[in-house]
């Protein structure tokens, strides 16, 4: 009889894992969706025929295999068989069987090898025809800006003429004064967020630019935020770097349609692959693959218990709206649930939970987000030529509205679009559950995000056609609460010997949506070699070698 896998959550992480098993293995995966939809914070919305991409989703990673299993599912649609990536031609190769073959160069092999170091580092990534022609990925150009002091600046910011008029001469004086004293006087160690970003952009800069944003975002000050999230997130990216990079772009000439980007930053990158109708197109397609390959997934179906025979996890429990119980045996388990309910899980199905486990469990915190879709005539701000901006986020410095990022999805893909004279922005808020904005009515938070739009000159108020809400909780892993002793509570779910965590949430870490299909993929690799290396899962975005290793 094979063996089976509850899967718990059907977004990147567990829709990944899914259809790696069934493509490499005899371990047949049953996916368990708390929600009814399918991708995670990766899904598309649809709204009246209009599409909305919850968050945004670029579909660029340096991982060559990531990019692979990217373009088997959907071919790009403007290029031939082949795809220019990472420079000349090298096959991606998949490990089946050998422990000590590394899954993917940076990522970490499961055992020591000292011949990673010699692999090649040049791909080509490998493209069928499309099969349809909506199945299929755009390649898109990324502009992403600034908007402050009701004026747009490039992100990342760089010293041009545009730069000086808005900041004006004394303030960028002492952005460049202050950065040089950041780097003769490091803070060391750093503890926050704050010294992290401090040391690579200078105090001044970080005042400007990063400390109201980044505190609108998360809704804490950054001095009390883990380095460990610039580290994650940005880890490559400097004021330097940035300069250097802007330098390069204006006298390097490009072709439009290659991605070989290999030596860019993630933060800096220029064109990305992106799913015609959105990325919930890409993982309801895998969806679709894993039920015809025999594999299970099951919606409105949230783990409520876990059951557990000393360090070995023997079964969960489901329990949708209606109350219905539902009870799912397995030989292995991925979960990509919040370890705060999976701690919750464990504790009903009668697992001992020790006390300081619990305590760390129950202090992590999240932080949730709201989408508000308008559909408009028009925005009050174009491109010098009259046209639509060419923006697909824009952030929003402005200290005076709570709005933090706007979405042009026009521009994210037409499709997105039902109507191509109008258009369709997403309006982002970041907030905790038990915030007023997240309890204001539908109707109340339109009315909300109309008028802070329009105060900021985004937009007329009555060039509004129409809006939609969505709400998306525990979006956002936090790096404050208790997560200064989060060793205590991964150490002691590590040692369940068949239990598995991967992806954003079933990690708590703010993974991309490749690196959440890396763990997925390394616990695969794992259980086809017969051993797991639970160290090397949890490294994979930790130092982020994987993606910003400059070759």
């Amino acid at each position: 009889m094979p063996r089976q896998a509850v899967i718990i959550g059907a977004g990147p992480a567990g829709l990944t894992a899914a259809l790696e098993l069934l493509r490499r293995s005899d371990i047949q995966p049953v996916v368990l969706e708390a929600s009814e939809n399918i991708g995670g914070i990766s899904r598309t919305v649809r709204y009246k025929g209009n599409r909305m991409d919850i968050g945004g989703h670029r579909f660029f990673s340096k991982s060559d295999r990531v990019m692979q299993w990217w373009l088997e599912l959907m071919p790009p649609e403007s290029l031939g068989d082949t795809i220019a990536y990472q420079g000349k031609q090298r096959t991606i190769s998949v490990p089946a069987n050998s422990p000590e073959e590394p899954p993917l160069r940076g990522m970490g092999p499961l055992t020591v090898d000292e011949r990673a170091d010699d692999l090649p580092t040049e791909t080509v990534i490998t493209a069928s025809a499309p099969q349809s022609s909506d199945l299929v990925m755009l390649i898109r150009p990324r502009k992403s800006r600034i908007y402050y002091l009701r004026r747009f600046f490039d992100y990342p910011i760089t010293l041009t003429a545009n730069t000086l008029r808005n900041l004006g001469v004394t303030r960028v004086a002492r952005v460049g004064t202050s950065y040089l004293v950041s780097r003769v006087h490091q803070i060391k160690p750093e503890r926050s967020l704050e010294d992290f970003l401090i040391n690579r952009f200078g105090r001044e800069l970080y005042l400007t630019f990063f400390k109201s944003y980044t505190e609108k975002v998360w809704g804490t000050p950054c001095d009390r935020i883990s380095a460990e999230w610039g580290a994650q997130r940005i880890k490559g990216l400097s004021l330097s770097i940035a300069i250097k990079h802007f330098v390069r772009s204006r006298f390097k000439r490009k072709s439009t349609n290659d991605l070989a980007q290999k030596k860019t930053d993630t933060s800096l990158i220029e064109r990305f692959l992106y799913p015609k109708f959105g990325p919930g197109q890409l993982w309801e397609h895998v969806a679709d693959l894993v039920q015809q390959k025999s594999g299970e997934i099951h919606m409105n179906s949230p783990v409520a218990t876990i059951y557990a025979d000393g360090q070995h996890i023997t079964a969960v429990e489901t329990v949708n709206t209606s109350g219905e119980r539902a009870h799912y045996e397995g030989d292995v388990f991925l979960s990509t649930m919040p370890m705060k309910d999976l701690i919750r899980a464990l504790a009903a199905g009668g697992a001992e939970i020790p006390a300081n486990v619990r305590e760390v469990s129950e202090g992590l915190e999240y932080r949730d987000f709201i989408t508000v879709g308008l559909l408009v005539d028009k925005l009050s701000v174009h491109e010098p030529n009259g046209g639509l901006l060419k923006d697909t986020w824009i952030y929003i410095q402005e200290p005076d509205v709570l709005l933090g990022r706007l979405q042009i999805f026009n521009n994210w893909s037409p499709h997105l679009v039902e109507d191509s004279s109008k258009v369709w922005i997403g309006l982002e808020y970041f907030c905790y559950d038990t915030d007023p904005l997240w309890k204001m009515p539908d109707e109340e938070l339109k009315k909300f995000a109309i008028a802070e739009v329009a105060k900021i000159n985004i937009l007329r108020a009555e060039d509004v056609h129409d809006a939609h809400v969505v709400r998306v909780p525990k979006t956002y892993p936090a790096y404050f609460g208790t997560y200064a002793r989060f060793d205590e509570l991964r150490a002691w779910l590590d040692g369940f010997e068949n239990l598995y965590l991967v992806g954003r949430n079933g990690m708590h870490k703010y993974n991309n949506q490749d690196h959440s299909m890396l763990t997925a993929m390394s616990v695969v690799d794992g259980l086809i070699a017969g051993h797991v290396d639970k160290a090397a899962i949890w490294g994979i975005n930790t130092e982020q070698e994987y993606h910003e290793e400059k070759r």
